[in-house]
């Protein structure tokens, strides 16, 4: 009896989470792999790609302001030893700050790509870069191919 009473409620939301998939501006991820290659970058998968884009970057601006605000409460600590442990973790936080704050300036220049029409366009070859590579990395430039092609090149030069 018990044990019935606590299926019921975990039945509900499971239920609930399979009759409304996640969407992003009306396509799930599912139906933008399965769409046609005729449909590539159409406004849907923009719009998809946009609303991506535009929530990591929200979240990255959210990190940053929280890091600036955890920065200015730093007070000194007697302990040496815990002074340079703090000091430390900030240095590791900027550094990935830092990382982000490139990740935005790309997220940006993958949006003026979409304005003037050439998000999902390899800049290298003119070729698609293809829905699994965006869904992966949505700011990327390069198809798989050039980037391959790229990355060798760098091994090659080192």
């Amino acid at each position: 009896m018990f044990g019935k009473a606590l299926k019921k409620p975990a039945a509900k939301p499971a239920k609930a989470v399979q009759e409304k998939p996640a969407k992003k501006n009306g396509l799930t991820e599912a139906d933008l792999l399965r769409a046609p290659a005729s449909h590539y970058m159409n406004a849907e998968q923009l719009a998809f790609f946009r609303e991506r884009l535009l929530e990591t970057q929200r979240e990255l601006l959210e990190k940053a302001n929280l890091t600036s605000e955890h920065l200015r409460e730093h007070e000194l600590e007697p302990d040496p030893t815990d002074q340079a442990t703090i000091e430390e973790e900030y240095a590791l936080e900027l550094r990935a700050r830092e990382r982000e704050r490139k990740l935005l300036k790309k997220i940006d220049e993958a949006l003026d790509r979409m304005a003037n029409g050439t998000f999902g366009v390899c800049e290298s070859c003119g070729g698609e870069i293809g829905i699994k590579r965006l869904k992966a990395r949505p700011v990327t430039t390069l198809c798989i191919e050039c980037k391959t092609k790229q990355e060798e090149d760098e091994k090659v030069r080192q």
